[in-house]
């Protein structure tokens, strides 16, 4: 329900209301979001949680496209957790706990909202939330973590001491655990519960089953824990789904979600808005463009670079993309005239003038309403269009993109060996994963390593690409030039 420039967040779920979280404190790190926020928040605020936990969920199924190691990803989770959305402590905290978890409980129901819709959406959001729930709780202290687990009800069943004894030797045969410096094992709690509750135990055959029942040591209860929320987060988010159509949804919401539900496809990154953001203090010539296009370039803009030699024109959108990527690259508007009219060597200066020269200077906003339009993101080139303006990794064919690939970037390093891998993450759709395997590729003799991509994260915006690729030559170049 809008209040104005406000949103009213409720849950779609009746059994929900049955408390208002809104007014109550937050007293543990970890939640199972249970209860829906019912407090006022602005429209923005309402968006901007949402981008922020998609950023991190994003990350998270990149690095599992990736098959980064669990050490990595709990890296990475941790890094962009703390980055968008810290949650601190409740002990020697800094005063601003409750407002943390109040923005992680927001972000989460956005989401929910946004990843409903469809079966593939709400299996990638429970899968991606899960894991984001097993690095807080692996990183939460442990009376903090004690003290959320006895708050909610597991429905596990403390196993009798005589029952333990009764099967000793299959429990142990089951479950090594740690042993004591005489080397016996170390007395463990066993805890019993439906087989189907811990499928990951039994199939690593770490449990005894006996009788439908899983013998689950207290050192692995957390198998326990991360199924229930996962189940309980699946069941919620089908819920949600069969009451989204009762929402009485504001217009002004419904981009929000769509936009929201789209991020997975290429992650989601800071608008790439200015020069200095690219790191460019100087302006680039009109001249330079084509060698610094050779060298530095993503396979997108490339692309439009070489149509553009090629055929000497690009259609609207194809020269709207590549116009403002070289804007944000830090391509002054003087030498974008310059740039664009000798490209355009096949037309007359009168109908250069009349017909695309107001465009250029529109584009910078010189003309028209003089907005101060900023770069297409992937996440906007990813969105389905004609193939000569859009994303390489997901309109080409397979036979054409590999071939792409190689004539593009062969002399920087890429090799036919290293075209499964990348294949590997178009196939699963993960277009941003193999443009930033691409550049750690070509980018290996500056020292880029495997999973290390731009800045440690994925390319998501053709600028971030070919500002880190122009950064991480600049050492090299001004060596060069001192020699």
């Amino acid at each position: 329900m809008f209040k104005g420039s406000s949103i009213t967040v409720h849950d779609v779920n009746p059994e929900a209301q049955v408390a208002n979280h809104g007014l109550l404190k937050y007293p543990h790190r970890l939640n199972f979001y249970d209860i829906p926020p019912t407090f006022d928040v602005t429209i923005e605020e309402f968006e901007t949680c949402g981008l922020d936990r998609l950023r991190i969920l994003a990350e998270i199924e990149s690095s599992a496209a990736r098959n980064r190691t669990a050490e990595e990803l709990k890296d990475v989770t941790l890094k962009q957790n703390n980055k968008y959305l810290p949650l601190n402590m409740s002990k020697g905290s800094n005063g601003e706990t409750d407002g943390e978890r109040r923005r992680d409980h927001l972000s989460h129901f956005v989401l929910r909202l946004a990843f409903c819709r469809s079966e593939d959406l709400r299996r990638r959001f429970v899968k991606a939330e899960t894991t984001l729930f097993k690095v807080r709780y692996d990183t939460d202290l442990g009376p903090e973590r004690a003290s959320f687990l006895s708050s909610r009800n597991f429905n596990w069943i403390p196993v009798e001491s005589e029952e333990q004894k009764r099967f000793s030797q299959e429990l142990a045969a089951a479950y090594q655990g740690n042993r004591t410096e005489t080397g016996r094992p170390e007395k463990e709690k066993y805890y019993k519960v439906k087989w189907t509750r811990v499928p990951d135990l039994v199939e690593r055959r770490k449990v005894f089953l006996k009788g439908g029942w899983a013998y689950v040591p207290s050192r692995e209860l957390s198998s326990i824990i991360f199924q229930e929320f996962e189940d309980h987060l699946q069941k919620a988010l089908e819920m949600t789904a069969r009451l989204l159509p009762r929402l009485d949804e504001d217009t002004r919401l419904v981009p929000i979600l769509d936009n929201l539900s789209q991020g997975f496809l290429a992650g989601i990154s800071a608008e790439w808005t200015s020069a200095a953001d690219a790191g460019n203090a100087e302006n680039i010539k009109a001249e330079q463009i084509d060698g610094i296009a050779k060298k530095h370039f993503p396979l997108c803009m490339r692309t439009l670079h070489e149509n553009l030699l090629r055929d000497h024109h690009l259609k609207h959108f194809g020269r709207l993309q590549y116009g403002l990527f070289l804007k944000v690259l830090g391509v002054s508007i003087e030498e974008a005239i310059v740039f664009w009219r000798k490209s355009f060597s096949l037309m007359t200066d009168d109908k250069f003038n009349k017909e695309y020269k107001y465009n250029i200077r529109h584009s910078y906003g010189l003309e028209g309403k003089r907005a101060n339009y900023a770069a297409k993101s992937c996440m906007q080139i990813l969105t389905p269009g004609p193939s000569d303006h859009g994303c390489p990794y997901r309109n080409y064919s397979p036979e054409n993109l590999q071939t792409a690939l190689l004539s593009t970037y062969s002399q920087q390093g890429l090799r036919a060996a290293d075209l499964p891998e990348i294949m590997a993450s178009v196939k699963t759709q993960h277009y941003h994963v193999a443009c930033t395997r691409v550049f750690e590729l070509t980018h290996s003799s500056f020292g880029v390593g495997r999973g290390e991509g731009i800045s440690g994260e994925n390319v998501t915006h053709p600028n971030e690409y070919a500002a880190r690729s122009m950064e991480l030559a600049r050492p090299k170049d001004e060596e060069m030039v001192t020699e």
